[in-house]
């Protein structure tokens, strides 16, 4: 991939994220989550694939000493830019640049399902983790994506091929056992449903189409047609896109 191709993907992911930010109910999960974190004053926290730093810095905001890692060069250079207060560190999710319990929290939202082993991440989180120290984890389940069309049987076929591009794309039903498989305590999950109506998702929409085709799931007039419907529907504001996030919490023993 070259840096023009990189540099875009970077920017159409930031412009889905911050869309997703701005959509009723972000701001609440984000808030969920960090109530969660049960944060001592002044405690480190780490926001494990950070993206832009928004949670970052409203840890900060909260009084915590919050620490942004990302694994992609091109979005830890556009958080140092976005809050350049703010702590931002390359690094992997597997691998993490933090000493031995050296945090009281460890977050990671819309994370897991892109790691290929969850599990060794959750053993990174505990060796970062202080004993008593809470991990939140916030993502969705990608077959569990809810989307009105006229055509159900492609939306359905969609979803699932999608999910399938995803390297753990049902991570998120696995967040209990994962949590307790990784010696974690007090276990709690919850989910709460984002309701996206506002064209301002339809490039989620038709990235989803056009990754499908992409990889040969469905033919390029299927993805014209599906696609054609999905913007009319923004268009005249009938567009309906329902996402299940999946909230974990556990503490460290």
């Amino acid at each position: 991939m070259s840096d023009i191709e990189r540099r875009s993907r970077v920017e159409s992911l930031l412009r889905q994220l911050d869309a997703v930010d701005a959509m009723p109910g972000s701001a609440e999960l984000r808030e969920l989550s960090y109530e969660l974190l049960r944060l001592p004053a002044g405690a480190g926290v780490v926001d494990v694939g950070c993206g832009g730093g928004r949670a970052v810095a409203e840890l900060a905001g909260r009084g915590a000493r919050a620490i942004g890692v990302d694994l992609g060069e091109e979005m830890i250079e556009v958080a140092r830019h976005r809050w350049p207060e703010a702590d931002f560190r390359l690094g992997d999710a597997c691998a993490l640049p933090l000493e031995d319990g050296s945090v009281a929290g460890y977050r990671a939202d819309k994370l897991f399902h892109q790691l290929a082993d969850p599990l060794k991440a959750l053993a990174e989180a505990r060796r970062v983790l202080v004993p008593g120290g809470r991990v939140v984890l916030v993502g969705q389940d990608w077959d569990t994506l809810v989307i009105d069309s006229d055509d159900p049987a492609l939306t359905r076929a969609l979803v699932h091929a999608r999910a399938d591009l995803v390297p753990a794309p049902r991570v998120a039903r696995r967040h209990r056992n994962l949590l307790l498989d990784a010696g974690f305590e007090e276990v709690h999950v919850e989910v709460r449903t984002g309701v996206f109506t506002d064209a301002a998702m339809l490039p989620v929409l038709t990235d989803l189409a056009g990754s499908v085709r992409a990889a040969g799931g469905i033919d390029a007039g299927q993805e014209e047609a599906w696609v054609a419907e999905q913007r009319r529907r923004a268009g005249a504001g009938r567009m309906f896109l329902a996402v299940p996030f999946f909230v974990a919490a556990a503490t460290r023993p």
